[in-house]
Formats: structure tokens, C-alpha cells, sequence
């Protein structure tokens, strides 16, 4: 059987005006997410997760979330804004989610998007309204975002035995009052995580208070 005939990818006329050093220069700049450590730990293993990974993470658990359970949202949409979500932390690095300078992490990682939106060879023109969207938005898009990002740590953490919880002495009310917000936007998702805080409580991996 004949090799099929190359198609070609790109608009020569547009690509002539295109510096690909540009181009490679930010692909290496969001290679850069890989090396900022987060707190929680990688299954199986005694190593931190990068943000890429829990990026990557988000994204699948999302998607596979959004499709199981039948929700009403816009999916490209949906996995465009997991995917730029942590890439403020390229600048400002990950911030621990019960740290005192929580409340302040994103004036930092909003400079480091409009550094990415700036560059050269950045082709996503709405980089800056998409990461918006995730970080301030209501969205039902937004909303499970919001609930994956927090359920995916606190599941790190009952496969790691606290690791995580118990390096930062973390209490079982810290872990509650993170959560709340989930009650209303994804009972079923809430109720399971009362439950098993209850559970992490019971082992010590939570300070009970």
C-alpha cells in the first residue's frame, strides 16, 4: 500500500512572518510549570507533584467528571481553563493552600500571565481572559474547576496517609472549611469528603480541631 501524501500543516504565506525561535522560546517557558513543586505527594512514591502534573491531572479529572456525570459544559472551554490554571505559578510559584499568603498568591501569578500573554511567540491571543475566567468567574465551568482542584489534593492526600496534612499539621477544621463550597456545587462530591475527613481524623493524619 502507497505511504499516504504529506499534508501540508501551515499557511506559508502566515508562517513566513512567524520567527519560530519564538515559538520554541515560549514552549520552554511552560516547560518551566514543571518545576514548581506543590505540597502534595505523588502515589506510590515519596516525591513532591509538579504543577504540570496536577495540571495534566485537572484536566482528565475534569473531563472524565464532566462526561460520567452528564454536566451541561462546555467541555473545549472547560479544559482550556485547566490547563492555563496553575501557569501564573511559573512566576509565582505554588502557594500552600492553608499558608497565611494564600489570600495574596494572585497578584503574583496574574503578573506572570501577562508576562505569557506578552511573549512573542505566544499564539493563544485570550490566554489572560481564559485564566480570568478560572480564577474569578461563576461559570459552571468554573464551578467544577473550582471542585476538582480541591478534591484532587485532599485525594493525594488519603492515598499518601496525610503525608501532606501531617508535614503541615493541618486540622480537621482547616480541611472542612476549605471544602464548604462544595456542598452547594457538587453535594455528592461533599458528601464523600465529610466521610472520609472523618476517616483521616480517626487516623491522626488530621489534627482534630
Amino acid at each position: 500500500m502507497p505511504s499516504a501524501k504529506p499534508v501540508l500543516l501551515t499557511n506559508p504565506t502566515l508562517a513566513s512572518n512567524i520567527d519560530i525561535d519564538h515559538v520554541t522560546h515560549f514552549l520552554l517557558e511552560l516547560d518551566a510549570l514543571k518545576r514548581v513543586n506543590r505540597r502534595s505527594y505523588v502515589t506510590g512514591t515519596t516525591r513532591l507533584e509538579n504543577s504540570a502534573e496536577h495540571s495534566w491531572h485537572l484536566a482528565m479529572a475534569c473531563w472524565s467528571i464532566a462526561e460520567l456525570f452528564e454536566l451541561d459544559v462546555n467541555h473545549e472551554k472547560l479544559l482550556k481553563m485547566t490547563l492555563l490554571h496553575d501557569l501564573g505559578e511559573i512566576d509565582a510559584g505554588d502557594t500552600f493552600l492553608f499558608a497565611d499568603a494564600r489570600n495574596d498568591a494572585h497578584i503574583e501569578e496574574r503578573a506572570g500571565i501577562a508576562r505569557l500573554q506578552a511573549e512573542r511567540g505566544n499564539g493563544i491571543t485570550n490566554l489572560t481572559e481564559i485564566w480570568e475566567e478560572q480564577e474569578t468567574g461563576s461559570s459552571k465551568e468554573t464551578q467544577l474547576l473550582k471542585v476538582v482542584d480541591r478534591l484532587l489534593p485532599f485525594l493525594l492526600n488519603l492515598n499518601t496517609e496525610g503525608k501532606t496534612w501531617i508535614d503541615g499539621g493541618v486540622t480537621r477544621s482547616q480541611v472542612a472549611g476549605a471544602l464548604a463550597f462544595i456542598k452547594d456545587s457538587f453535594p455528592s462530591i461533599y458528601n464523600w469528603q465529610v466521610q472520609q475527613i472523618e476517616f483521616a481524623t480517626a487516623q491522626g493524619w488530621l489534627i482534630d480541631a
